[in-house]
């Protein structure tokens, strides 16, 4: 027998236990190839699909299931005709296991009144149980979540490495962390865990930044407004409108470094995360410059991007204005909502997409390595179908398994723009092609017509088939639960399990190789806007049917590599 047929062996039977124990783990045995430390992706032997080799498929199709999956949820931003500016944000949710039952459930933030936090009169986040892949539950009550505060993202990840998951929960106001206790019920620790942070928070973002092998939490901050006793900003003619945040101060962002023993430091300064202005409402943790090293991209409103490049030694530089992708190709800074993080032209590296403000588009960053990035919105066809737009959440994902991706963006103008009445928009889905990506939104769903305040989008296989599923949360209107029905090409579902690593396998980077194509994806903390996306790489190979070489980079540098069919969901555990 092989070892990569050993390999596969362990891996599917991983596949089949679900959620294990930290004990289960270290006893377990693994047969895969261990290589040393260092991960050289040869770039040159990534080669971009274009649109002969694959072309535009029309066989993707989303199907709304909140109401048959008994999902009711509408995030009330708490509007009052008062122009507040904390009502325009909205919020969010994360994917998780919470009680391991194989099956995933959903967190979603609630807004409510921002100028109290009375439990009694105020819309309370809530957990759904997924019962059967049929029906959900809301179960926050029986989990003892109770989140009273006014609510504006989530990060989900099992930070202290026991198995369960854990949800941190943004406010505009003292942030919570809910510890998973193991037996369906959770714990508020925000506090002793050092992790409360007092500031109107957004999106955050959980990865290894140091190389410990444990999770550390960055967390973006937006600007110094108390919705209790707010900036009167007025028009003109002397009414009320929302104050430009470019008029706020700003609030720097928190890096809080997991110390090991249940509790975190923020050390955003010691660590050179913090940049100046920065108004920040989405991040992307992940390895941009192939170095082996976690990295942050920071989407700010009204100010220059950030990324801070990780030197290997504990500390950050902004090298976003270096590189390229601080600002858009004619030099302008941009209203920057959310992040999307993807390998979309196949060339070995992460690109960046960015959501924008109305009128400004979003952008597009293509990565070419040591020459930087280049804004490649214009000429890959993304530039007029944004501009009358203001996005929030996005994502990539290869919905139909057809080697190339699909980006779906959440749209919506804040309550009383002057200039945009109606402040519902559509929201767009467009298919990468090769060279161009183009609009796919009418065919895919019917969801696309409907026009709305969309605000987080995050991707899960809530129904356990293999491909993903989308959640889009709007303001003021009721969440929207998208079944992936789409006919599938060659795929493979991926989950990796740490044991020297963080769980989850944060941080990790996966090349897949099939026929005489290579796929890049990282499993990468935070991106969208305010929502944490299920930790799986799911890979699309198109009408190739070949069996698939894998090259797992763990996040501290080691490599496992195996072989296996396409067409199946695989547990990948950590070899030590």
């Amino acid at each position: 027998m092989t070892d990569s047929v050993r390999g596969l062996i362990i891996v599917l039977i991983v596949a089949q236990i679900g959620c294990i124990s930290r004990k289960s783990i270290e006893n377990a045995e693994s047969r895969e190839t261990k290589e040393s430390i260092g991960f050289d992706i040869d770039v040159a032997t990534f080669s971009r699909q274009s649109s002969q080799s694959i072309g535009l498929d029309t066989s993707i199709r989303l199907t709304q299931m909140q109401q048959e999956m008994q999902l009711s949820h509408v995030y009330e931003n708490g509007q009052q005709g008062r122009a507040l500016l904390v009502e325009t944000i909205g919020g969010g949710g994360g994917w998780l296991d919470y009680d391991c039952d194989g099956r995933l459930d959903l967190y979603l933030n609630q807004g409510g009144d921002p100028t109290q936090h009375n439990v009694d009169s105020q819309p309370l986040d809530q957990l759904f149980h997924n019962r059967d892949r049929s029906t959900v539950v809301a179960v926050a009550a029986a989990a003892r979540i109770v989140e009273p505060f006014y609510s504006q993202g989530v990060g989900i990840a099992d930070y202290d490495n026991d198995g369960f998951d854990d949800i941190y929960v943004t406010n505009v106001g003292r942030n919570t962390l809910w510890q998973n206790c193991g037996d369906g019920t959770f714990v508020e620790i925000a506090q002793a865990a050092g992790v409360d942070d007092p500031r109107w928070s957004t999106s955050v973002a959980w990865a290894d930044l140091d190389h410990d092998s444990d999770l550390d939490l960055y967390v973006c901050n937006y600007c110094n407004y108390d919705p209790r006793f707010p900036k009167a900003c007025k028009d003109s003619g002397g009414f009320d409108i929302l104050c430009n945040p470019a008029g706020l101060e700003p609030w720097p962002d928190a890096c809080f470094i997991n110390l090991g023993d249940g509790t975190f430091a923020d050390e955003a300064v010691q660590r050179g995360l913090i940049g100046p202005n920065n108004r920040s409402l989405g991040v992307a943790a992940a390895d941009f410059n192939n170095d082996g090293w976690i990295d942050l991209y920071v989407a700010n409103d009204t100010t220059e991007n950030f990324l801070f490049v990780n030197d290997g030694n504990g500390h950050f530089t902004d090298e976003a204005p270096l590189r390229g992708c601080a600002v858009d190709r004619m030099g302008a800074t941009q209203g920057s909502m959310g992040v999307a993080v993807a390998d979309y032209d196949q060339n070995g590296y992460l690109d960046i997409y960015c959501t924008h403000y109305f009128e400004e588009s979003n952008t597009l960053y293509a990565n070419f390595g040591e020459r930087g990035f280049s804004d490649q919105t214009a000429a890959t066809g993304l530039h007029l179908p944004t501009l009358t737009s203001l996005g929030f959440g996005t994502v990539f994902s290869d919905l139909n398994a057809d080697g190339l991706p699909e980006l779906i963006i959440a749209n919506g103008h804040v309550n009383n723009a002057r200039r945009a009445p109606d402040p519902r928009m559509r929201p767009q889905m467009f298919a990468f092609a090769g060279n161009t990506w183009t609009s796919i939104a009418e065919q895919a769903a019917d969801f696309f017509s409907i026009p709305s305040m969309g605000r987080g989008v995050s991707l899960g296989d809530y129904d356990s088939d293999g491909d993903l599923d989308v959640v889009v949360v709007n303001e003021n209107d009721p969440t929207v639960l998208l079944r992936n029905d789409s006919a599938r090409e060659n795929w493979l579902q991926i989950r990796l399990l740490g044991r020297e690593s963080n769980r989850a396998g944060i941080g990790s980077t996966i090349v897949a190789s099939v026929g005489d194509s290579r796929f890049l994806q990282q499993l990468c903390g935070g991106t969208s806007f305010a929502v944490s996306n299920e930790p799986v790489l799911c890979f699309g190979f198109g009408g190739v049917a070949d069996e698939v070489a894998l090259e797992v980079r763990w996040p501290d540098g080691h490599i496992q590599k195996l072989q296996t069919p396409p067409n199946r969901k695989l547990t990948i555990l950590e070899e030590f």
